[in-house]
């Protein structure tokens, strides 16, 4: 995958920066000059150069650009050409395609769906021409102009979706291979790997030799395979070990999407998960993981429900929420028994708050909590929630506060550990992680905590992350690679999204380029549209 810069980008000498190269190694005090797109020069020949622009950068840390390894911006790179929630925390590359479901395969039947179902997610922006069908037709549109690069995992939910439908059941034989030739164009197109969301459906009515068969194409491909598994709550590490069998089978790297342990029932568990992933790593399987610092989750409220409530599709859904005997039997999943939706865990109505929706006219809910909300309205909670979501279209998201601070904490500085915000863009009040992410893991975890070193943070966020994309012209800095760079002060940079006021940017990142052009420079947006997105070779390594 090469990088995307050109000769019109400007040539910049950075004087007297401390480099943290992307790599854990100590940070050196050191000029660097970028030209071309490129990374010119870092040192001696650094301060001799010759630039168009010189900028004294004394008590900034000049690093490689953030990678999101997880982020949901599939259609906000298309159509918010600021994007300023990733810009201003210093990102400069994010991996779409989360969660199984996304935008590229589709046909118009899928497209309309997909459109319905992951709105909580994406919004569904009225000015798209919504004119791509293939992965390579919709990495063309990124190609036209945004904020930042981007890779694209296949989407496993969307390829079931394809060529099975919307129905619990195994697929056949010839389904499978419809799948797997997608999943291959995909790759060949240049997708970096497959995502699923087992939670979501239609993905998790896929079984565990399904993805295995899956799996073992994209590791033809040197892809890997970043799954959303089964449960975060009970069954959580019974999900991890299934995902873990799955890499181990079919020969394909693993990265944990959003790897955590939330919900009561595993509060202090890290430790296990951790072990779980050494034991693993001895034995050869090729991990890594993900995670946010922060506590609640984000998703749609229709993910909560059970999944055979939502077989068939969102037009089937809806009409089980009209259907007052499956309410009941919904409604008694959800609080009883614990649905499959929302990992097990009977579900707390006053740990779900609705964070966005579809239709202005429900907008006023956002901030309150599902209990909250049915409270006002005079409705058992339940029953709130089926009305609110035939009202507006399933398209409601919402916050889980069910993470635990304990095992965030111990997650975050395990080797094989990486960053991702899982940030929704949407919403009247979405998560902050998708505007704190980077900024809180430097200044609260970093600086504050001190449960990282600086140069072992900025690592996570850059050159192991590259590493797991796959990319050697990014991810450090060296003479020759992509001028993907971030500066910032580490005394002040900080995260200042909070969860009432989601959207304000970091403070301390006062230079962000990409492909050697300013997106953020003296700490304001540019109108540099740099990003394009990067195509993982088409090459099969086992033909």
């Amino acid at each position: 995958m090469e990088n995307q810069g050109t000769d019109t980008a400007p040539t910049v000498l950075f004087r007297g920066c401390h480099v943290t190269d992307g790599t854990g190694a100590p940070r050196t005090r050191a000029d660097v000059a970028l030209a071309g797109g490129r990374i010119a020069a870092v040192g001696e020949e650094a301060a001799r150069f010759d630039a168009d622009r010189v900028v004294d950068a004394s008590g900034l840390v000049l690093a490689p650009g953030f990678i999101d390894m997880h982020a949901h911006s599939d259609l906000a790179l298309l159509v918010d050409k600021e994007h300023l929630a990733k810009t201003s925390q210093g990102v400069t590359l994010e991996v779409l395609g989360q969660d199984g479901l996304s935008y590229a395969p589709v046909d118009d039947g899928a497209l309309k769906q997909l459109r319905q179902q992951i709105s909580g997610w994406h919004g569904d922006p009225e000015e798209l021409a919504w004119d791509w069908r293939t992965v390579g037709e919709y990495l063309d549109r990124i190609d036209e102009g945004c904020a930042v690069n981007a890779v694209y995992l296949m989407p496993q939910g969307t390829l079931r979706m394809l060529c099975v439908g919307n129905d619990d059941r195994p697929a056949t034989e010839p389904e499978l291979d419809a799948m797997r030739r997608l999943l291959a164009e995909g790759l060949q197109q240049g997708a970096v790997g497959m995502s699923s969301g087992l939670t979501y459906t239609p993905g998790m009515y896929a079984d565990t030799d399904e993805l295995i068969e899956l799996c073992r194409v994209v590791a033809e491909y040197g892809g890997y395979y970043s799954p959303h598994h089964r449960s975060y709550g009970v069954g959580a590490m019974e999900a991890y070990e299934e995902m873990i069998r799955v890499s181990e089978q079919s020969g394909c790297p693993l990265h944990l999407a959003h790897a955590t342990l939330n919900f009561s029932v595993n509060a202090g568990r890290a430790p296990d998960l951790l072990e779980l992933i050494d034991e693993a790593s001895a034995r050869g399987v090729d991990i890594t993981l993900d995670s946010y610092p922060y506590l609640p989750g984000a998703t749609t409220l229709a993910a909560l429900l059970p999944s055979w409530a939502a077989s068939g599709g969102p037009d089937a859904l809806a009409a089980r929420l009209r259907d007052p005997a499956a309410r009941a039997r919904m409604a008694a999943d959800l609080e009883v028994t614990g649905s499959d939706g929302c990992h097990g865990v009977p579900i707390d109505w006053a740990a779900i708050q609705i964070s966005g929706t579809r239709h202005a006219s429900n907008s006023t809910l956002a901030g309150l909590t599902v209990a909250e909300a049915a409270a006002q309205a005079g409705q058992p909670p339940a029953q709130f929630c089926f009305d609110l979501l035939l009202a507006d279209d399933l398209g409601v998201s919402c916050l889980l506060h069910v993470g635990n601070e304990e095992n965030v904490r111990t997650i975050l500085r395990h080797p094989a550990h990486l960053v991702g915000s899982d940030g929704l863009l949407i919403g009247a009040r979405p998560h902050p992680r998708a505007w704190g992410t980077f900024p809180r893991y430097l200044g609260h975890y970093v600086r504050e905590e001190g449960l990282l070193t600086l140069e072992e943070c900025v690592a996570q966020m850059t050159g192991r992350a590259a590493r797991r994309l796959g990319l050697t012209d990014r991810g450090r800095v060296a003479p020759g690679l992509a001028a993907d760079v971030v500066l910032f002060d580490p005394g002040t940079v900080a995260d200042r999204a909070t969860f009432e006021q989601p959207r304000r940017t970091a403070t301390g990142i006062p230079y962000v380029l990409v492909g050697g052009e300013f997106v953020i420079d003296g700490h304001r947006r540019t109108q540099a549209t740099p990003g394009r997105a990067l195509r993982r070779g088409a090459r099969r390594r086992n033909p």
